[in-house]
C-alpha cells in the first residue's frame, strides 16, 4: 500500500494567508514525480516584497548514518495467554544480522527462526514438540526503524490430542492452526518486499527532494525544476541566477527532515502552482506535496507624519450644558401630608356634626338616630 506521510498545515511561516486541502492517495508509487502520491495541497498568499516557506515536512527522510544497520530491521514474535493470568509474553527477537533472542528458558533448541529470514522474506515462527502451554494468539512484528515501517501478522494456534481435529482455516481476521500434541507447528510470517530483504550501499543516492514551479496555464508535466537535494548533501539549482539567489532550503534538510523552500522578496511573476518532491527508493517512499502561491499587493505603509490642519488649534471646544437635579430627600413626607389632611377633614366633619345636633337639641328637635344619619351622610 502507498506510504502516508506526515501533512502538517502551520501558519507560523506563511503570512498573511494560509489554507490547505489533502487529497487521498491514488497513483501507484513510482520513481519519477509524475507519478508520485500527492498528499496534501496548499493555498498560500503573501503581500509583495515579503517573504514566505512553503512547508515540506517528513520524519521518514530523515536519513541516519547508522553504522549497525542491523539494528534497523528487527523481527519479534509476541503470545498472548487467554488463560489463567491473560499475559503477553516476548518469544523470540532476530536482527537482520541474524543474531536471535529466546526470552523462555525452556525454548532454545526448540522455537526460533529461520537464519536466513532477511534474505528470503520468511520470518515464520518454528515450533518443535509442541506442548499445551503452547496455546495462544501469536503475532509477528516487523520494525524497520531506517523506513518508519511497522507490520503485524497474527496467528492462533490450538493444540489437541486428536489426528482428525487438526486443520488450518481464517476466521475473518486471523490464521488459526490447530495442530497435534507432540508435532512440530510452523505459524506463517511472510514478507517478500525488498525493504525487508535487501540493503543497498548506496541509500544516499536513493534519497532525493526535488521542488518543482508550474507558471499560470503550465501543465505539471511541463513544470519548471528549481532544486534538487541528494542525502549525499550535493545540491542542484536551475534557473537564472537571480531567481536561485531568491530561493534557499536548509543545508540540514535530511537530517531534520525540513525540505522547507524559501522565497525571498516576493513579486508577481513569483505566482504559481509549486510541488515538493520526496523519493526514498530503498523505503518505496515517493510523495508531493502542493503550494498554490499568491502573491497579493504590497502593504502600504504610512511614513510621513500627518499635517495638521489649519483650524485645528482654533477649534471650539464642544459646549457642555450641565443640570443638576436636586435628590429628593424628603420623599417621604408626602404620604404623611396625605394622612394628617384626611384627618384633619374628618375632624372638621365630626365638628360640623357636633355644633348641628346640640343646635337641635337646644330647640328639641333631636330624634334617636338622628346625629347617626347625619354623620352617613355628610361622609
Amino acid at each position: 500500500p502507498p506510504q502516508h506521510a506526515d501533512s502538517v498545515c502551520r501558519r507560523d511561516y506563511l503570512i498573511p494567508s494560509f489554507s490547505c486541502f489533502y487529497f487521498s492517495p491514488c497513483a501507484s508509487a513510482q520513481a519519477d514525480s509524475s507519478s508520485s502520491v500527492v498528499v496534501a495541497g496548499y493555498n498560500v498568499s503573501a503581500p509583495a516584497g515579503s517573504s514566505t516557506v512553503l512547508q515540506c515536512v517528513s520524519g521518514r527522510m530523515v536519513w541516519t548514518r547508522d553504522a549497525v544497520r542491523d539494528r534497523q530491521r528487527v523481527v519479534h514474535w509476541d503470545m498472548y495467554r487467554p488463560e489463567p493470568d491473560y499475559a503477553m509474553e516476548r518469544v523470540v527477537d532476530m536482527f537482520s544480522s541474524g543474531d536471535q533472542r529466546i526470552y523462555n528458558s525452556y525454548n532454545p533448541g526448540r522455537v526460533g527462526l529461520n537464519p536466513t529470514a532477511f534474505k528470503d522474506g520468511n520470518f515464520s515462527l518454528v515450533i518443535k514438540d509442541v506442548t499445551m502451554n503452547d496455546r495462544g494468539l501469536y503475532s509477528c512484528n516487523l520494525h524497520h526503524l531506517y523506513c518508519h515501517l511497522h507490520e503485524t501478522i497474527r496467528v492462533q494456534l490450538n493444540v489437541t490430542k486428536s489426528r482428525r481435529k487438526e486443520q488450518r482455516f481464517w476466521d475473518g481476521h486471523k490464521a488459526v492452526y490447530v495442530v497435534l500434541l507432540g508435532s512440530t507447528a510452523v505459524l506463517p510470517c511472510v514478507n517478500r518486499r525488498t525493504v525487508w530483504t535487501d540493503w543497498s550501499n548506496e541509500e544516499e543516492d536513493q534519497q532525493v527532494v526535488h521542488w518543482e514551479r508550474q507558471s499560470p496555464g503550465i501543465r505539471h508535466d511541463s513544470a519548471d525544476r528549481l532544486v534538487d537535494l541528494y542525502a549525499s548533501g550535493e545540491q542542484r539549482r536551475y534557473g537564472a541566477p537571480l531567481l536561485q539567489r531568491k530561493m534557499n532550503i536548509s543545508d540540514r534538510a535530511f537530517a531534520e527532515g525540513d525540505f522547507s523552500l524559501t522565497i525571498f522578496d516576493l513579486q508577481p511573476t513569483d505566482q504559481g502552482v509549486y510541488s515538493c518532491h520526496l523519493h526514498h527508493h530503498y523505503c518505496g517512499l515517493h510523495e508531493r506535496r502542493v503550494f498554490q502561491l499568491t502573491v497579493e499587493p504590497p502593504l502600504v505603509q504610512t511614513t510621513a507624519a500627518a499635517k495638521a490642519l489649519p483650524n485645528a488649534t482654533k477649534a471650539e471646544s464642544p459646549r457642555v450644558i450641565t443640570v443638576i437635579l436636586p435628590e429628593q430627600r424628603h420623599h417621604f413626607l408626602l404620604p404623611l401630608g396625605y394622612v394628617l389632611t384626611s384627618f384633619l377633614l374628618l375632624a372638621f366633619i365630626i365638628l360640623i356634626v357636633i355644633l348641628v345636633t346640640r343646635r337641635r337639641r337646644t330647640k328639641g328637635l333631636t330624634r334617636p338616630g338622628t346625629m347617626l344619619l347625619i354623620f352617613f351622610t355628610l361622609e
